[in-house]
This record gives structure tokens, sequence and C-alpha cells, in this order.
């Protein structure tokens, strides 16, 4: 069973940076979706963002231009690198990884969806203070 661990989170002050790591216990796909999402308290989980095996990143546009993902190849950890953090960005921040969907003759993008991913880790907390 391939495992999915965060690190890296803390509690901060507003306005402070902290980065996010992910590691698998094994190389998941060599075609993939990896994902950052979150968890607010009372709120449903929420997508943060995603890259493909081609370093194709998304945002969600509540952390475009704070936060960046990245992942150097297949076999190396996932990152969220978030800056300028903000109350609202406290959470437990989760990572996961799935397959990258061949439909139709073609590689289709990573998506958001909570289905597309099949592999998920604990989840490390993030808590910001103003």
């Amino acid at each position: 069973q391939v495992e999915l661990v965060e690190s890296g989170g803390g509690s901060v002050q507003a306005g402070e940076s902290l980065r996010l790591s992910c590691a698998a216990s094994e190389e998941l796909y060599r075609e993939y979706c990896m994902a950052w999402f979150r968890q607010g308290p009372g709120n449903e989980r929420e997508w943060v963002a995603f890259i493909s095996d081609v370093h194709t990143t998304t945002y969600a546009d509540s952390v475009k231009g704070r936060f960046t993902i990245s992942k150097a190849n297949a076999a190396a950890p996932l990152y969220l690198e978030m800056s300028l953090l903000k109350t609202e960005d406290t959470a437990m921040y989760y990572c996961a990884a799935g397959p990258r969907r061949f439909r139709n003759g073609a590689w289709q993008t990573c998506t958001g969806a909570n289905s597309e991913y099949d592999t998920w880790g604990r989840g490390t907390q993030v808590t910001v203070s103003s």
C-alpha cells in the first residue's frame, strides 16, 4: 500500500510563509496528477493546487499568486510553498495523487475533483493567526 506523508505544517502569523512537503513511500504513477487539498474548520474539503507529470499547474483563485506547487519528477516529493498567509488559510492540508487519465485518444488534464485522486495523505495542520 503506497503511503503519502505530509509535513511542514505549523502555526504562523499572518503574512508569514510555510513550505509543505509530501513524500510518497514509492513512485506512484509515471503519468500523474498530484494535488494539495485543504479543509478548514466547518468547511468542506477544497482543492488548493494541482500539478501534472508535464508540470502543468493550476491554482484556486484564493491562493493564486501566493502559493506555488512543485514536484521535480515522479520520484521527488510534492511541495507547496505558501507565502503571505492569511487567517483564512487555516486548515488541515492534504496531498493526494492519482493517475492522469487517457481518454478518447488523448491524455487528460488534471482537475481538482476528489474522485480523480486515489491516494491520500493524513494531512498536516496549518494555523495562521492575526
